[in-house]
Formats: C-alpha cells, sequence, structure tokens
C-alpha cells in the first residue's frame, strides 16, 4: 500500500470512529458557555461534573470540557460560542437568554442544552414540550419568580414603597413586565435600572438613591449574579434591603432569597446534557422547570438594618442564616 492511500484510510477511519449526532456516545467533549465575567463561582461546575459523573461522563476519563465565559462582557458571547462550534464538541450547555441565541446563531446541529431565564420569549424553542430544531433544556421561570421576589421582599419589609429593579438587558423584557405588574398589585413604585457590567454599579446605587427607592430587587441574571459581591456590599452600604436569586447571595450577606437551588439547578442541566450525549435528540426533550424553590433569610443582615423578623416570612423560610 502506497503512503498516501495509507493515510486517506486513517483518515477514514478516524471519520468513522466519532459517532453521528444522536448516536449514543462512549466519551464526549461538552462546551459550556458562561455569559459571567468570570469562572463560574461555586457551587456551579462541582454540581455540573458530579451529574454527569453519577451518569457515565467522568472528567479526565470519557469526558472533556470546554469551558469558555465572557471576561470582556456579552459582547464576547458570539466570538466564544463560534469558538465551541469550530471546537466541534458534541453538546453546548449555555446559560441565560443571550448565550443560548449567539450559539443557535453558530450552529443548527450541534445539540444546544439552554438554562434560560424565559425560553419562550427568546423564541429558541417552538414550544416547552416539543422544542424543536436542535436546542432543549431548562426555564427558570425568571418572569414569574421576579414578580414574586417583590411580594416577598415587601413582606419581609412591610414599610417600603418604592422599590428598584437591577435588570441586565441581555435577558429580554418580560422580566421588567412581570415585575411592573406585580409592582401595581402591591402599591409599589418601581424603578427599573439597567446594569450589564461592574462599571455600572455605582452609578445605579446613585440612580436608585437619588430616586428615594427604600428596597432592591435583583432581577435573575447570570451576570448579575456574577457581580453579586458588589452589589451586596453596596446595598449594605447604602441600607437598602435587597433580595437575591440564589440562596449563595444570603449566606454571602443578602437579606432574602427567593428561587430555584443552585446546585439542584446545574446537577439538572448534567442530566438532560447526558440525554443528548446518550442519542435522545434534542427537539424530541421537553423543556424541564425548577422542581424545587427555596427562601432563604439573612438574620445577621436584617438586624444590621433594623428589619424585625416578621412571623409570617419565619414560617415560610427554608434556611436562616445567623
Amino acid at each position: 500500500m502506497r503512503r498516501r492511500e495509507f493515510i486517506a484510510l486513517l483518515g477514514g477511519a478516524a471519520m468513522w470512529a466519532r459517532p453521528a449526532r444522536g448516536q449514543q456516545l462512549a466519551s464526549a467533549t461538552i462546551g459550556v458557555l458562561w455569559p459571567g465575567a468570570a469562572y463560574p463561582a461555586p457551587p456551579r461546575m462541582p454540581a455540573l461534573t458530579l451529574a454527569l459523573r453519577q451518569l457515565g461522563f467522568t472528567e479526565g476519563r470519557n469526558l472533556a470540557i470546554e469551558l469558555r465565559y465572557a471576561r470582556a462582557g456579552p459582547k464576547q458571547l458570539s466570538e466564544l460560542a463560534g469558538e465551541l462550534v469550530r471546537a466541534n464538541v458534541d453538546a453546548i450547555l449555555a446559560f441565560g437568554d443571550l448565550a443560548p441565541r449567539m450559539v443557535r446563531e453558530r450552529t443548527r446541529t450541534i445539540p444546544i442544552v439552554a438554562v434560560s431565564d424565559d425560553i419562550l420569549a427568546t423564541g429558541l424553542v417552538d414550544s416547552l414540550s416539543r422544542p424543536g430544531g436542535n436546542t432543549t433544556g431548562l426555564t427558570i421561570m425568571s418572569p414569574e419568580l421576579s414578580a414574586k421576589r417583590l411580594a416577598v421582599l415587601r413582606e419581609m419589609v412591610p414599610g417600603i414603597s418604592r422599590v428598584a429593579a437591577l435588570w441586565d438587558p441581555t435577558t429580554g423584557a418580560s422580566q421588567v413586565g412581570a415585575t411592573e405588574k406585580a409592582a401595581r398589585s402591591l402599591n409599589l413604585d418601581l424603578q427599573v435600572i439597567e446594569v450589564q457590567k461592574s462599571e455600572d454599579l455605582i452609578d445605579a446605587f446613585r440612580t436608585a438613591r437619588a430616586g428615594g427607592v427604600d428596597g432592591l430587587n435583583v432581577l435573575a441574571s447570570p451576570s448579575l449574579s456574577s457581580l453579586s459581591r458588589e452589589i451586596i456590599d453596596l446595598a449594605a452600604e447604602h441600607r437598602l434591603p435587597a433580595i437575591y436569586q440564589w440562596r449563595e447571595h444570603v449566606d454571602a450577606g443578602g437579606l432574602l432569597s427567593y428561587g430555584p437551588s443552585l446546585t439542584a439547578l446545574w446537577r439538572q442541566a448534567g442530566t438532560i446534557a447526558v440525554k443528548v450525549l446518550k442519542g435522545i435528540k434534542p427537539a424530541d426533550l421537553p423543556i424541564e422547570q425548577p422542581t424545587k424553590f427555596e427562601l432563604a433569610i439573612n438574620a445577621r443582615t436584617a438586624r444590621d438594618l433594623g428589619i424585625p423578623m416578621q412571623p409570617s416570612i419565619l414560617v415560610g423560610a427554608d434556611e436562616v442564616v445567623e
């Protein structure tokens, strides 16, 4: 056999060694596109890798993970999505609303598992029961939960009358609409303030204070979650009672949180990814929702702000952090 023929044969063997899309994979490479400006803070990646390992995919053995995060902000997501597509990964997990859209613009063949704030409103899927195309995943139901958080904040601090909502515009307008509707029903004035990056925060809090707000609702967003440490510190500095998306924000000093379990959510995303790796088409995988919601309160922060612990909210709390 001549050298050229031998090389061609090897190339053909390598091509056939990789299963076609939709076939079960013995080993895989998963892309993870995170819209935050820093590496995803725990418990995110540990929860994801544990779920994958428990279902037969262990990093360093039969699994490789290609993680990309947007150090330069949301404008970098399209470039990072392109990198993952060019790497020809077997599936891509994309978080938030903008990141999955950026991946969808780059590929209609690589399976996408989107963990989206409002997956229907983004147009990523045709319906929750039959997503269609190459996208499936989770919807966090952020519009409904952002509105619910406003009611929880009002219950914790009955005297508030004007609330600022920090909003990442890359998540779309549905959260704002639902929260504005909730504010009207609670007889609260709502001031919506756009925040996309760390540099926006100082001005955002100045704007809130100038507007006479006496409470803060941090709307759901991976980017805002990445800025939680700065937001918590500024809320304490301005003595603003604030409610957040994740329990971990309460552990870090935030007053209140209401939302899904962050650990459970990332593990659920890993479980969906494994279904795709085992050959189920994303078009046939119904969109999932979180299975549990948690209310957490930081008692020390409440005392620092001079807020009495309301018996009604204590009864419903899943965790009170001292």
